[in-house]
């Protein structure tokens, strides 16, 4: 997908972060962060007709890999402006099929409302049954 014009709506997963923030227990915003589509970025050199979702892995200061993902157009672009494409995954999906290893997840990491995880928490925290 292609990223349109900026929308500033509170996405359910961004009020699902918010509550996060206050309480880090909050079973329903986990489950609705688990639940919720992010967006994980696509290189402008990738191919169209790729249909597998390749994890893009950056760097933290202290040299440890994280994969970000985003949770609307407006956050995805504030952290990464130069990505103009994406593919919409379910979190819990994502989750559930989440690499061993030392593999953080960050969620919306340039927002008010970010959230990393490290790869045990990826898995006990958001990949749960879904339905």
């Amino acid at each position: 997908m292609d990223t349109p014009a900026n929308d500033h709506t509170a996405t359910p997963a961004q009020r699902a972060l918010d509550a996060l923030t206050q309480n880090t227990e909050d079973t329903t915003a986990l489950d609705t962060l688990a639940t919720s589509e992010v967006l994980i970025p696509v290189p402008d050199d990738a191919a169209d007709e790729d249909t597998t979702v390749a994890l893009p892995v950056l760097e933290q200061q202290d040299g440890a890999p994280v994969v970000p993902v985003f949770t609307s157009e407006t956050e995805m672009a504030e952290l990464l402006p130069f990505v103009s494409r994406y593919r919409l995954v379910p979190l819990g999906a994502l989750a559930a099929q989440w690499p061993d290893g030392d593999l953080s997840l960050s969620i919306d990491a340039s927002s008010t409302h970010p959230l990393t995880l490290t790869s045990e928490g990826v898995r006990t925290l958001l990949a749960r049954p879904q339905g």
